[in-house]
């Protein structure tokens, strides 16, 4: 069982940043990758980001390419995502996930947990 925990949304103006945090408690931190997803009010969850389990691998999204990063503390159990520029077209309930291995996807399919999300909320 591992347990995800977000943290670190807000209001904030566009073009603002934020950043989000995501503890995990459970199976051993440094074994698995991580995601991070987001889901408008009325649209599909959409898939952000993800890093490997070292964090030597990142992957993201067309839509936050270049404004986000994620970045992960092995030794915190703790995965960031730090987003920048940010858009009205931005918010949503952003979920961090846990990938089914070392490295993993962009499929939902490719993850086994998730956390219960946190409101990011950009004005314009």
């Amino acid at each position: 069982q591992v347990q995800l925990v977000e943290s670190g949304g807000g209001l904030v103006q566009a073009g603002g940043s934020l950043r989000l945090s995501c503890a995990a408690s459970g199976r051993t931190f440094s074994t698995y990758a991580l995601g991070w997803f987001r889901q408008a009010p009325g649209k599909e969850r959409e898939f952000v980001g993800y890093i490997s389990w070292s964090g030597g691998s990142t992957y993201y999204a067309d839509s936050v390419k270049g404004r986000f990063t994620i970045s992960r503390d092995n030794a915190k159990n703790t995965v960031y995502l730090q987003m920048n520029s940010l858009k009205p077209e931005d918010t949503a309930v952003y979920y961090c996930a846990k990938g089914r291995g070392l490295i993993t996807g962009a499929k939902d399919r490719d993850y086994d947990y998730w956390g219960q999300g946190t409101q990011v909320t950009v004005s314009s």
